[in-house]
């Protein structure tokens, strides 16, 4: 009934005092649970469950891991790295120096086998002082092979190395490490929403247990429900990314948005991780060697390696062109240029070591993402809570309002 008197207010609370008291405990069990559901509904599952394409669920991230990758690409190489930052570090004679044993066991391999091919009779025939020389002269210049691809590279880097493609391609085909990327960034943020949830629900329990008092309407514990649940995620969400800069507020207390405040602590750990598992010498040769570039290295490779043939056959050329005919000659060392080609990257897994020193990768984003303006901090974590946040505080509300209406039939039922 509404508007009853004090005295039977207090005689009800008297009465009924595990239920009022189990109000804010609800709501802040409300809040947080709800909480938890919208972090999850985020990031799982990795893969859409249900019955496509609309009746099921896929974790936010993930469905949108495209979009997702190339927004955290574009704040790395827009803001925080370039590939001529990359291959800048790498010295060509230290490279040469790496890959020198294997790649000098590879050219000796691939001459044999490429002359047997091409004249089986005569690579025999030839005294093994002669073929020694020939493979000499090639294992020689193999160095300076290397240097001068390193030179074509720095110089045409954005034309035989596309480093957004590399980083956008491994997010998105490995959607667990996407993933990482954001609750490492956040997971203290994270951590903030969950427990926000308890607090920011246990307040508006009590708000909801006066109102039970004095109006005993049914309605209002789901009605509460479904506020905690939206209040608290929206809530929770603005503390994170606002205010941009550290704010006075009633004079009393400082605030700023808590990802920002972390601004040193995350670059640490971002520039770490993607050091480690994104931005790496592997990938980095794996993507000049494989990528959607890579025609463009190897007409370079095919250059180097049919003049060092051409220079370096010396007085047994002749030979090898009377012996093969000239198509054939050409062909024969269109083979070298691709068997090289393919061997290089077993061979410059060699240089990975050196080259992880030499990039630094770590320290060059660590140093650029505490540079960074609030502003463009803020995109680093920003797009996860932004793609389809309206999803996670519908949800919240929907939690809280279904939790409210078991809630309101407990109340109803158990009140002396």
């Amino acid at each position: 009934m509404i508007g009853v008197g004090v005295d039977e207010i207090i005689a009800d609370v008297g009465r009924n005092w595990y239920i009022y008291l189990s109000m804010p405990l609800v709501a802040a069990v409300i809040g947080y649970f709800t909480k938890i559901v919208a972090i999850e509904m985020m990031f799982r599952p990795l893969e859409f469950r249900g019955i496509p394409p609309y009746l099921g669920w896929q974790g936010i991230v993930p469905r949108r891991a495209a979009r997702m990758a190339s927004i955290v690409c574009d704040t790395m190489t827009e803001k925080l790295i370039s590939p001529e930052e990359i291959f800048d570090r790498l010295d060509a004679e230290r490279v040469a120096k790496e890959i020198e044993k294997p790649l000098l066991d590879n050219i000796e391999t691939i001459t044999r086998q490429v002359a047997t091919q091409f004249q089986p009779g005569l690579w025999e025939s030839v005294p093994e002082s002669v073929r020694r020389i020939i493979i000499g002269r090639v294992q020689r210049q193999a160095p300076f092979i290397v240097e001068h691809m390193m030179a074509a590279i720095k110089d045409d880097i954005d034309g035989v190395f596309d480093l957004k493609d590399m980083i956008v391609t491994n997010l998105v085909k490995d959607k667990a490490l996407l993933n990482r990327i954001f609750k490492e960034a956040g997971h203290k943020e994270f951590a903030f929403i969950r427990y926000s949830g308890i607090y920011f629900g246990a307040i508006i329990g009590l708000f909801q247990a006066v109102a039970w008092a004095l109006l005993k309407l049914p309605i209002i514990m789901p009605i509460a429900g479904g506020l905690t649940g939206w209040f608290t995620d929206w809530l929770a969400l603005k503390m994170i990314f606002n205010p941009k800069r550290p704010t006075r507020y009633f004079g009393l207390f400082e605030w700023q948005g808590l990802f920002l405040k972390r601004h040193k602590e995350v670059a640490a750990a971002y520039g770490d991780l993607i050091a480690k598992e994104i931005i790496t010498p592997h990938n980095i040769i794996e993507a000049v060697l494989t990528g959607p570039m890579s025609d463009k290295l190897f007409v370079m490779v095919q250059k180097e390696v049919q003049a060092v043939l051409d220079s370096q056959a010396g007085l047994v050329k002749p030979l090898l062109v009377f012996a093969v005919g000239s198509t054939r000659y050409q062909e024969m060392k269109r083979i070298v240029s691709g068997q090289v080609m393919a061997a290089l990257p077993e061979t410059m897994a060699y240089m990975e070591d050196y080259a992880e020193d030499a990039m630094d990768i770590r320290n060059i984003l660590v140093t650029k993402m505490q540079e960074l303006t609030p502003e463009e901090f803020e995109e680093i974590l920003r797009p996860a809570f932004s793609q389809d946040e309206w999803i996670l505080i519908t949800v919240g509300a929907v939690l809280g309002f279904a939790v409210g209406e078991i809630q309101s039939y407990a109340v109803v039922h158990f009140s002396v």
